[in-house]
């Protein structure tokens, strides 16, 4: 009878056990789960599994279309820091309280053009277990069957369409409203200009021909007076 009630209460201990274990998971959130988003905030939250030890380290194989530079620390447990791995990142520090969930966040310059995205998360103890977030779901099996080797399927994000790109509007020049004026009438040339431009036309300048003027005036003064001299002497 003894043995009995033993057997019965480890089978229950199991049974709790593994209903905790099936409880705990990773989940991955953002607060713009958009693709093509731009600085969106990412959320890994890790559920503790161990009665022991607490979790020091949270690293996550970032999906396609998502480069390890592409992302800067946001938040997570006191004196924790990020650093960049070849496939992800890994945010770790001082182990947290056991029992403790874990929760870190990071901004990812731009989320690519997908349906869903996939971070594999490993979340390690301080005992050095670890748990492995990484299974993916096949098409055509329960999640029961997807994941009876591991039990931990690898937390997913959901992403909406990417936002419609809007056409830059050519732009027009704006029709202006203010009267045409008339040209202005060209002025007309003055009598001073038109009688230079005649004097231009015809090759000498007023003066020149004042000039000729004054000339033959005197000529005909001395033919005058040499012709009234010779007359007189005649006499």
């Amino acid at each position: 009878m003894f043995k009995k009630t033993l057997t019965v209460l480890a089978a229950g201990a199991l049974v709790v056990l593994g209903a905790q274990s099936a409880a705990a998971h990773v989940e991955v959130s953002a607060d713009n789960p958009q693709a093509l988003a731009q600085n969106v905030k990412v959320t890994v939250s890790a559920e503790s599994e161990s009665s022991t030890a607490g979790i020091k380290e949270v690293r996550v194989v970032l999906p396609a279309g998502i480069a390890p530079g592409d992302v800067t620390y946001a938040s997570g447990p006191k004196g924790w820091a990020l650093a960049a791995t070849s496939d992800g990142f890994a945010v770790k520090g001082t182990a947290v309280p056991v029992g403790d969930d874990v929760e870190v966040s990071v901004v990812v310059k731009q989320l690519p053009d997908a349906k869903e995205l996939v971070f594999k998360t490993l979340q390690t103890y301080g005992d050095g277990k670890i748990d492995r977030w990484i299974e993916l779901e096949e098409p055509g099996k329960t999640e029961e069957e997807d994941h009876s080797h591991s039990g931990n399927p690898a937390p997913v994000l959901k992403l909406k369409a990417a936002a419609p790109v809007q056409p830059t509007p050519t732009p027009t020049a704006p029709a202006s409203s203010a009267p045409v004026s008339p040209a202005a009438p060209t002025p007309s040339a003055s009598p001073v200009a038109s009688e230079s431009e005649k004097d231009d036309d015809s090759g000498m300048s007023g003066g020149t021909w004042a000039a000729i003027g004054a000339g033959v005036v005197v000529a005909a003064g001395v033919g005058y007076l040499v012709v009234r001299r010779r007359s007189q002497a005649s006499e």
